[in-house]
């Protein structure tokens, strides 16, 4: 008896195995990038233009005006054909070891470099790019939102652009709440519609008002030096431009995938889709944009255009829709590295109350953080745009590129500080502060790629 007493609990080890992968599954099932794979190749479209259009498209003919017609137009399709090039490759090493998917970029890392170096070498770059798009952006879609009461209404009480954030961060409240990716699609469509809109806006105005007299296309260094900083700051322009990868293989991740029919050909056939709609909207912005203004054109296009209220409304209703979308879409990931390792790691119940209070947290801290730096990097003042106020744009500078990503973002805040400094003593009150293209020339700074600036 005893001894049948003893070996009754062996049988039950082995549904122990079963329970725990049945637990992983269920994990699995429940986390925003894994929970769905029902997407389609259209799914990937949209969701990639989300990604890659944004604020660097406006810039484009002022990077042209120190590029050139040549080098120039060169450097667009050349940074067309490679970044479609790198995208088609993380499609492929998506499912490159059999029967297994790397879903995200850190285990995409792992697989690369091991299982922890993977996780130090990606994990902290990707918060870093993602957590801080979604603070420009909340920055960006509350100066939209400012600038469309302002213009809406021009006699009533002046109201600080905090409450404009505030009102810009109150939606996500609600739509950081979508589960997964495929959950918040219509989302991201409205936002790659809105993408193409302000592209096209940008250029089909520019194209209205025809080239401009004495439209000159010479270099405006006055020195070889000043030529060289000009040209290195337009390559930044370009490769900012052409950003948004970090978020394509969780894109794939949502396709389904069998051995008959592997997720690569439908996200292939969404990035195509995709590419093109990104040409439709840099190629024109950029060259059209050149050709009418010439070296004279703003570091935003839209600055350069006498454009009517209405049309200054519509364009600030359109950022406001995009970055709400493209908030969402690089919110996501970062979503599913909380859960997971609440999950995983700290062991909690996956459950709807987890998931509130998580992304509630997350949507409330990205406000809090903006307080906290108000007074520095990230603050829209009356001296910069917001572009060249955020860690963001002066990732592409090369004072801010550095072994550690810690060390990057800190000298991004220092340098950002200097710059607001010395922006405020620089800029003219005629140009609603926003210091004039002689002074942004000369300062090397590059140039303001947020979608804000242009509201001025």
């Amino acid at each position: 008896m005893d001894t049948q007493a003893q070996a009754e609990p062996k049988p039950e080890e082995v549904p122990s195995n079963e329970t725990e992968e049945e637990r992983k599954k269920k994990i699995d099932d429940w986390l925003p990038i894994t929970g769905s794979r029902n997407a389609k190749w259209w799914y990937a479209a949209f969701h990639n233009v989300t990604a890659m259009v944004g604020a660097g498209v406006l810039s484009l003919p002022y990077a042209m005006s120190h590029l050139g017609w040549g080098p120039g137009t060169v450097i667009l399709v050349l940074s067309w054909v490679i970044t479609l090039y790198t995208l088609w490759q993380m499609v492929e090493m998506h499912e490159m070891i059999p029967g297994k998917r790397l879903d995200r970029y850190h285990e995409l890392g792992q697989a690369a470099f091991g299982e922890k170096l993977g996780l130090y070498i990606v994990v902290p770059q990707q918060l870093i790019c993602e957590v801080g798009v979604d603070i420009v952006y909340m920055v960006t879609g509350g100066k939209s939102l400012q600038k469309i009461y302002n213009l809406a209404c021009g006699d009533c009480k002046n109201i600080k652009l905090t409450y404009f954030i505030m009102i810009f961060a109150s939606p996500h409240f609600i739509l950081a709440h979508c589960p997964n990716f495929n959950s918040i699609s219509v989302v991201s469509l409205a936002a790659a519609v809105m993408s193409l809109s302000y592209s096209t806006i940008a250029w089909g105005a520019a194209a209205d008002k025809g080239r401009q007299p004495g439209v000159s296309y010479a270099s405006v260094a006055s020195t070889p030096t000043g030529g060289v900083f000009n040209f290195l700051g337009a390559l930044g322009e370009v490769a900012f431009a052409y950003a948004g990868h970090n978020v394509v293989l969780e894109i794939q991740a949502t396709i389904p995938s069998s051995p008959e029919r592997p997720s690569k050909v439908p996200m292939w056939r969404g990035v195509v889709v995709a590419y093109i709609v990104v040409a439709l909207c840099y190629f024109p912005v950029a060259l059209v944009g050149y050709y009418i203004f010439g070296n004279k054109v703003e570091d935003n296009i839209m600055l350069s255009l006498e454009k009517p209220v209405w049309l200054v409304i519509v364009a600030n209703a359109f950022v406001v829709i995009h970055v709400i979308g493209s908030y969402q879409l690089f919110a996501m990931p970062v979503f599913d590295m909380m859960e997971s390792t609440l999950v995983k790691k700290l062991n909690f119940k996956p459950s709807f109350k987890l998931r509130f209070i998580t992304r509630t947290v997350y949507v409330g801290k990205l406000v809090n953080i903006f307080h906290s730096l108000k007074s520095g990097a990230l603050i829209f003042d009356s001296g910069v745009s917001d572009g060249e106020l955020t860690c963001f744009t002066f990732f592409q500078h090369s004072q801010c590129l550095s072994a550690s990503p810690s060390l990057s973002l800190v000298r991004c805040l220092v340098s950002s500080e200097d710059s607001l400094l010395h922006q405020r003593h620089t800029s003219s009150p005629a140009s609603f502060g926003l210091p004039s293209s002689s002074q942004r020339s000369s300062a090397f700074h590059g140039s303001s790629t947020g979608f804000a600036s242009y509201l001025e």
